[in-house]
């Protein structure tokens, strides 16, 4: 995407793939997203397989819901939690994946956004 700051329609799309990459940017929500590639799941799943609080799972769930990634459906008492579009989620991490193995170490020690950075650690 090339960027004209004067037209509306691709400040549009870019804000609409920043808010997607936001939504896969904390790594619990990119962990819950690729349990959700295996299989659906309930909450109670999520932490035991996890390791993090109910609150923390639900919380994130809930930002992948409001933002299409992931779907809920009722089973009885429960929630069970499906990602909505798989195929292509899994399409969009595995270009990830590539892209990772090509910038090798510089993304994990970009000072803006990796390890140790202030944006890391929120």
């Amino acid at each position: 995407m090339t960027a004209d700051p004067s037209d509306a329609s691709e400040v549009a799309a870019l804000t609409g793939a920043a808010c997607l990459f936001n939504g896969f940017s904390d790594r619990s929500r990119l962990a819950i997203v690729q349990h959700l590639l295996t299989d659906e799941h309930r909450v109670v799943d999520l932490v035991g397989r996890l390791g993090l609080a109910q609150s923390t799972v639900s919380k994130h769930l809930a930002c992948l819901v409001d933002c299409g990634i992931a779907r809920v459906r009722s089973q009885g008492r429960a929630s069970v939690y499906s990602l909505a579009h798989p195929e292509a989620t899994l399409e969009l991490l595995a270009a990830a994946e590539r892209v990772l193995a090509l910038t090798g170490d510089a993304v994990t020690l970009c000072p803006v956004y990796g390890i140790g950075s202030d944006q890391e650690q929120s």
